[in-house]
């Protein structure tokens, strides 16, 4: 790895940075004098009004990012419009959620819809490393569609699940997006890394703003963007690698959020409760219920988030 490959990935990671934090309390105005606000009720744990739809900061901080690191000359004018495009879309949805709300299984539906880029643009797990041999497995089209639509919904759910603490989704996003930076890197795929640090850096210069107590948070618009770009990404690259067990290593750097997700149905169907029915009984929840403070479940959260990252690294250079 050069400073041919890896200057324009730290200049994306700092451009986030810098943009993200800037553009912040810019639509933190905006989104205050529009009203876009996130009400305190029984399943939030802030006690008053705070405006929503940071994301928006996110969203741009990204788009600057990534210009400035040249992806629009290192990435296939198709897949990168395609990742763009459902970008676009799955952030109105995030927005008009935050603004208006909309119904579970139609949130759910709008989120299938905002794969269909994706899925037009060829950015799909159309290929998986065999994990009992080294050559490589082609799937059909259709289950290259249906894995690409379930994996993209359940990573963007996963990310929108852990949002509930200040500075938990976006600091947990920035510490995922930098392992698979790494990873890409390491991997020969320097487009792929420079998305990574574009996210990692939008992500990172969002924090301030919303640590605890947060002046704004990034709402459905934020975390369903961060985890629609993280899916992309790991479609884009690591799913891709050479190694056996490369199909694990997006997931081990996702470990937070991906169980967090998959144990949410099982509670609560064992809990007589719809599946989809919002709760305060997540992994962060649970912690707090345990007396945490906030910024300790934050960072605790952040730790092991840095370790599977550090771990998922370590399994690609060596798998």
């Amino acid at each position: 790895m050069t400073f041919g490959t890896s200057g324009p990935v730290l200049l994306s990671y700092a451009v986030g940075v810098a943009a993200t934090c800037l553009l912040t309390p810019l639509v933190r105005r905006l989104v205050v004098r529009v009203g876009v606000l996130d009400q305190p009720n029984e399943r939030k744990v802030h006690t008053k009004a705070v405006p929503t739809a940071g994301g928006v900061a996110l969203f741009f901080g990204f788009l600057l990012a990534a210009w400035a690191g040249g992806a629009h000359h290192q990435m296939r004018a198709q897949a990168l419009m395609a990742v763009i495009a459902g970008a676009v879309l799955v952030a109105v949805v995030g927005f008009v959620d935050d603004r208006r709300g909309i119904a579970a299984k139609t949130k759910l539906l709008l989120q299938i819809v905002c794969t269909v880029p994706l899925l037009i643009g060829g950015v799909t797990i159309s290929v998986l490393s065999n994990p009992f041999h080294s050559d490589m497995i082609f799937l059909p089209q259709w289950l290259a569609a249906f894995l690409t639509i379930g994996w993209v919904v359940g990573v963007t759910n996963a990310i929108n699940l852990i949002d509930g603490l200040d500075g938990l989704a976006s600091g947990v996003s920035a510490i995922a997006c930098v392992a698979l930076a790494i990873v890409a890197l390491g991997c020969g795929q320097p487009a792929v890394a420079l998305l990574c640090a574009s996210l990692a850096g939008s992500a990172l210069g969002f924090l301030p703003w919303n640590w605890h107590p947060a002046g704004i948070i990034m709402g459905d618009t934020g975390a369903y963007f961060l985890g629609y770009m993280i899916a992309a990404v790991t479609i884009l690259g690591a799913f891709k690698m050479a190694a056996a067990i490369a199909i694990f290593v997006p997931m081990l750097v996702l470990a937070v959020p991906l169980l967090d997700t998959a144990l949410s149905p099982v509670r609560r169907y064992l809990n007589g409760r719809p599946a989809f029915a919002a709760d305060r009984d997540h992994l962060h929840h649970r912690l707090m219920a345990l007396g945490l403070s906030t910024p300790r479940v934050v960072v605790l959260t952040y730790i092991v988030t840095a370790l599977c990252g550090a771990i998922a690294v370590w399994i690609s250079r060596v798998g």
